[in-house]
Order: C-alpha cells, then sequence, then structure tokens
C-alpha cells in the first residue's frame, strides 16, 4: 500500500525486447487510491416465513466475532463518509478500527475511521420489514409459544451476560404478533375437527377443568373437551371469576354448561365423561341434562381412587386393618368388573364375588362372619353411581393435556 506516493519504475529492472517481440498493451494493475468501489454486502432482510424458519442459530462470543473481523479485509481503503456541512469526504485511510457490540440479541459489528465514521456496519441477524431483528422476534414468540415467561428467560440471559429483547419490545410482539395469530390457528383447527366429526355421528366427549390455583384463590378456569376416539381437543372455554359473581365454587359448572351447548349445536354428542363433580352430577340426574338424551360417565380413574380411599379409611378402624392389604386388589377388582359388565346386574354380580374372595362366605361350615347384614341403605350408598362406570371412560388424556399446558401457564 503506497498511500498516495508514487512508486518508481527500475527500467534496468525491465526485460530487453527484440524488434521481433511483439508487444501488447498491458492493464495497470495499479489502483488510484483516491477512488473507491463500494463493494458491500447488502443487508440479509426476511420476507416470508421460509427465509428463516428452520434454519439453525447459535451462541456467538464477540472476543471471538472481533478476532475473525479483524482478518476480513473491507473493500474500501478510506472513509467515505461525507460532511453533511460541507459535503467533503472524509477520505481516512485504513485499517479501520472495529468495535463489537450488542443490540438486543444481535452482535453488531462496526469499522470506524480515526475520526470516528463508521464505514460499515455487520449484523450477525437479518431483519424483518420494519427493522426488527430476526432474533429478538423468533425469542419473544418462542418465549410465549414454549410456555415460558419474559422474567425468567431475561433473567437467565443476564446471568449469561447476553444481549436480551427488550421487555417493551416483547411485549409489542406478543401482542401484535403472537395473540391472534395463535387464536386464529387454533379457530381454524376447531373448524377442521369439527368438520370432521361432523360424518362420523354419535360423539363421545371427554370433559375436565383446570383452575389457575388451589383452594378458593381461584380467578380463572379453563375447561376442555376432547374426542374420545381421535383424542383432540375440540373445545376449551375460559371462565373468568367475575363472570360468575366471584364465587369460584362454581367456575367449573359455569365451564361445563359452556362447553355442552357450545358442542350441541355443532355435534351429536351422545356421551359425556366427567370426574365426578357434584354440581355436573346434578345437572344430570335434576338439571337442564336430565332428558337430554346424553349419557353421563364418569372418569373411571377416578372413581378406583376414590374406591381405594374408602377402603384405606375402613381398614383404620379396629379390627379391620387386613382391608389395607386388600386394597390394590380390591381396586383393579371394581376396575375389571366396570370394564367387562355391560349392566349394573354383571357388575353386581362379579362385585360381590369380591366378598367371597376376600372373606369366604358370610356363613360356612366352621363359622360365620362377626358383622350383621349389610343395610339395603349403606349398599345404596357405596354403589348408586356405579352405572356411571359401566362405560369404562377415563379422561386421563386429558388430565395429561392439562398437566402439559401447565408449562404454559403454571398455577
Amino acid at each position: 500500500m503506497t498511500h498516495g506516493v508514487l512508486v518508481r519504475i527500475n527500467l534496468n529492472a525491465l526485460p530487453a525486447i527484440s524488434m521481433e517481440d511483439s508487444v501488447y498493451d498491458s492493464i495497470d494493475d495499479t489502483q488510484d487510491p483516491t477512488t473507491t468501489t463500494d463493494t458491500f454486502p447488502e443487508k440479509a432482510n426476511v420476507w416470508v416465513e421460509d427465509d428463516i424458519i428452520g434454519h439453525p442459530a447459535s451462541i456467538v462470543y464477540h472476543d471471538s466475532v472481533h478476532q475473525l473481523a479483524k482478518y476480513l479485509v473491507v473493500p474500501v481503503n478510506m472513509c467515505t463518509t461525507k460532511d453533511p456541512t460541507t459535503n467533503f469526504e472524509c477520505r481516512a485511510p485504513g485499517p479501520f478500527e472495529i468495535s463489537v457490540k450488542s443490540r438486543g440479541t444481535a452482535a453488531i459489528v462496526e469499522w470506524m475511521c480515526l475520526h470516528g465514521h463508521t464505514v460499515w456496519t455487520w449484523c450477525s441477524q437479518p431483519t424483518l420489514k420494519y427493522g426488527m431483528l430476526v432474533g429478538d422476534f423468533m425469542l419473544a414468540s418462542n418465549i410465549l409459544l414454549s410456555g415460558n415467561n419474559y422474567a425468567k428467560i431475561s433473567l437467565l440471559f443476564r446471568f449469561m451476560n447476553m444481549g436480551m429483547v427488550e421487555r417493551s419490545s416483547f411485549f409489542r410482539i406478543y401482542d401484535y404478533y403472537c395473540v391472534d395469530s395463535i387464536k386464529d390457528f387454533w379457530n381454524e383447527k376447531r373448524a377442521k375437527l369439527i368438520t370432521q366429526l361432523h360424518p362420523k355421528g354419535p360423539v363421545v366427549i371427554l370433559g375436565d377443568a383446570r383452575m389457575d390455583s388451589p383452594g378458593f384463590c381461584v380467578h380463572y378456569c379453563t375447561y376442555t373437551a376432547m374426542d374420545n376416539d381421535s383424542k383432540n381437543i375440540i373445545c376449551m372455554v375460559n371462565i373468568d371469576k367475575r363472570e360468575t359473581q366471584r364465587n369460584s365454587v362454581i367456575m367449573e359448572k359455569e365451564g361445563f354448561v359452556h362447553t355442552m351447548n357450545t358442542l350441541r349445536e355443532e355435534l351429536h354428542v351422545t356421551e359425556m365423561c366427567t370426574d365426578a363433580h357434584t354440581q355436573i352430577l346434578a345437572l344430570f340426574s335434576k338439571g337442564d341434562l336430565k332428558d337430554s338424551g346424553i349419557h353421563h360417565s364418569l372418569d373411571i380413574w377416578h372413581g378406583s381412587r376414590d374406591l381405594g380411599k374408602k377402603v384405606l379409611t375402613a381398614g383404620q378402624q379396629k379390627g379391620c386393618s387386613i382391608l389395607q392389604m386388600w386394597n390394590k386388589d380390591i381396586c383393579n377388582h371394581f376396575w375389571y368388573c366396570c370394564k367387562t359388565a355391560d349392566h349394573y346386574e354383571d357388575f353386581f354380580d362379579m362385585w360381590i364375588g369380591l366378598l367371597h374372595h376376600v372373606t369366604g362366605e358370610h356363613s360356612w361350615a366352621l363359622g360365620a362372619c362377626h358383622h350383621g347384614p349389610l343395610l339395603e341403605s349403606r349398599e345404596k350408598e357405596w354403589l348408586k353411581n356405579v352405572h356411571k362406570y359401566l362405560r369404562f371412560r377415563s379422561t386421563a388424556d386429558l388430565e395429561s393435556f392439562n398437566n402439559h399446558i401447565l408449562i404454559e401457564a403454571t398455577d
């Protein structure tokens, strides 16, 4: 590099050319240092989702970027920044000073002349239509989609000394781009599922509620309905406590009623499986759904669990501790009876066999049970809801879904 100083040519060092040799004009390879050609690459922009979706990304340290930038040859040899007043170019020669700094989640590399002018700026991320960094947009949207929250991810990035999208930018992306898009996607997906279920005819629905907090501090309730055969979520209803006069006790019932009203308008619902919620039981026994023609089933897993609790409680009474040893087997027998029996009489015949298996007959040749005959009222208390378990339905898959969304919205 001559920095504007002309180099003298030694004529004695040039090769001798005879009269027979042909001489061709050669192009002067020396470049006028006063002229520069701007050959910087264009900034990477994202115009459609395929430009960025699925593209790999990495964490980059500034020192490594700075090391790489030092060995790059900038395609200009002087600063071309013009003074806004005089319109004269700076023309400060290289080499240029290199700096690396963070902007959101991106690393920005700048080449500056000795007068502090920026010769070139390079960004580690492409930009969207209005100059938003792709990394900021992808991080903000995926924080929501992955069930995380801004505070936790921001703390993680601060611990790692990494650039983070600003809080205000995060919520702008959240409001302007994510929420409505998710709602539109859900409505479109749900409409397709309902259309697919129409030709099927009778539909069996599983329903379950999830509260945002335990006890009486509930403020929101989400009631979810799932198709029993396909295991697809076909309805979700959100209930605000203010919709129930701030009575959190009836929020699950309200969610169930909203769900049933929606699905009955769209599908031919013949059976609904829920947990043993007393208010929902009342709707089918003496409420609006009594004559609806919809069979109400109870979750077999919940029924088996509740039976196990009752047997465990009975086994804690004096002289009944042996029941605790049989607790698991009794629950398994209940599960088998509900799965095998077609109606109540079949169930009762199989269920009574448990007594013979555990304690033998009430009266036999060598002795008898110490208890008297079981009263009919007590039998009715224990077995009055058995017919609701005989379809052998379970909301286990739906509860798995509710457990999954705990990562989306924790208690």
